[in-house]
């Protein structure tokens, strides 16, 4: 485990919905002892491979109800990697009051990611134009597709924002949870994408590794293999230590 850092957004998100539970929240299929820094079990803990790098831009997470709960969540991983990463969680009859103050801090410029063709064409864009002296709040709705869409049509705090919409070059790599349409990305792999278009380059390429390393220790761990961590990916990823 992990002791370098206070705990981020999501895991503070995590321990207050914990905290509002009645009854315990056990992972589908698993009962499993989890590291509680990087949710995998023990003998595959990730801490050690976390990436170490910087970011111009910002993470906000809207997360629905359980997502933070999750093991396979990957809304944690963008906390790990980004500094600036805030999460809240959603519903539909009421608002944090920080998240949109939040997105009217002088500082950001909120986008809120999400395919085109769910909104109006004038709010749409495929780049990011920051202003001067703004920094870029990619703002993510965390769920599944499903209650993405609900979460989109039912967010009225979010409808003033430009709606950034992404066009992925490659089919989602994420093994964990699948969606049925194959063009639909993880968070994380969504973030990553988000990073590239801002110019952080370097906090792209970490997160990506991060995630693709994140799998195949969760999977490993749920099959009881064993790890290579000299592999290529591995490698990779101890560039960004």
């Amino acid at each position: 485990m992990d002791q370098s850092h206070p705990p981020h957004a999501v895991a503070r998100l995590r321990a207050e919905r914990l905290a509002r539970s009645v009854k315990p929240f056990v992972a589908r299929g698993s009962r499993a002892e989890r590291c509680p820094a990087c949710r995998v079990q023990p003998d595959y803990c990730l801490c050690a491979w976390r990436p170490r790098v910087e970011a111009h831009a910002g993470m906000c997470l809207v997360m629905h109800d359980i997502e933070a709960l999750k093991p396979s969540n990957t809304g944690w991983l963008i906390a790990d990697v980004v500094a600036d990463t805030y999460a809240f969680g959603w519903t539909r009859t009421a608002v944090d009051p920080a998240l949109p103050a939040l997105l009217a801090e002088p500082q950001w410029q909120p986008y809120l990611v999400f395919p085109g063709e769910y909104a109006a064409p004038e709010r749409v864009v495929d780049e990011v134009h920051l202003a001067p002296g703004k920094r870029p709040l990619f703002v993510l709705l965390d769920a599944t597709w499903t209650e993405a869409r609900k979460m989109f049509r039912k967010s009225p705090y979010l409808d003033a924002l430009p709606v950034l919409s992404l066009t992925p070059a490659q089919l989602s790599r994420y093994r964990l949870r699948r969606s049925t349409r194959g063009e639909h990305l993880c968070t994380a792999e969504v973030a990553a994408m988000c990073l590239e278009l801002a110019g952080d380059a370097q906090a792209s390429e970490a997160l990506d590794c991060y995630l693709d390393a994140f799998s195949q220790h969760y999977l490993a761990a749920k099959r009881r293999l064993p790890l290579d961590l000299s592999d290529e990916l591995h490698q990779r990823l101890a560039h960004f230590r």
